[in-house]
């Protein structure tokens, strides 16, 4: 059976970067596959499951779940550090011009998401895996 991690450490852990990597390019981030950033990620995420399924490897079942999880934990580092490119997190859509005396009202939250929320459901879809993680528990004594 496959694992990450324990019974190979070097390939596994480039194997799930490399497959991550490819999820935020399809997400349409560019430059993740050259982040350092993305080999922190990935080790968190590989840690955290270890250490909440008490186990060394990580199971072949998990393997999407992780990549998921490392591109979501990717994404929300770099919205908070202010350095997540390709997304116009700024904007928000009229809701009203007025010219006299110029009034410009946005409008938040009000029918549409704005692209912020709309990246913030992302990151909470691609993180949100645990009750997968714990299908794969083991007990420790």
């Amino acid at each position: 059976m496959p694992c990450l991690s324990a019974c190979a450490p070097q390939g596994s852990s480039r194997q799930m970067r490399k497959e991550a990597a490819a999820l935020l390019r399809a997400l349409g981030v560019t430059g993740a596959g050259k982040d350092p950033m993305l080999d922190m990620v990935v080790d968190m995420v590989a840690q955290r499951i270890q250490n909440e399924t008490n186990r060394t490897d990580i199971p072949e079942g998990l393997q999407s779940a992780a990549v998921s999880m490392a591109a979501g934990e990717y994404l929300r580092w770099k919205k908070a550090a202010g350095q997540l490119e390709g997304f116009a997190l700024e904007e928000a859509a009229v809701k009203q011009i007025q010219e006299g005396d110029t009034s410009i009202s946005f409008a938040v939250g009000e029918g549409a998401q704005t692209p912020e929320q709309r990246l913030d459901a992302l990151i909470t879809s691609l993180t949100g895996r645990q009750g997968e993680i714990y299908r794969y528990r083991r007990l420790v004594w």
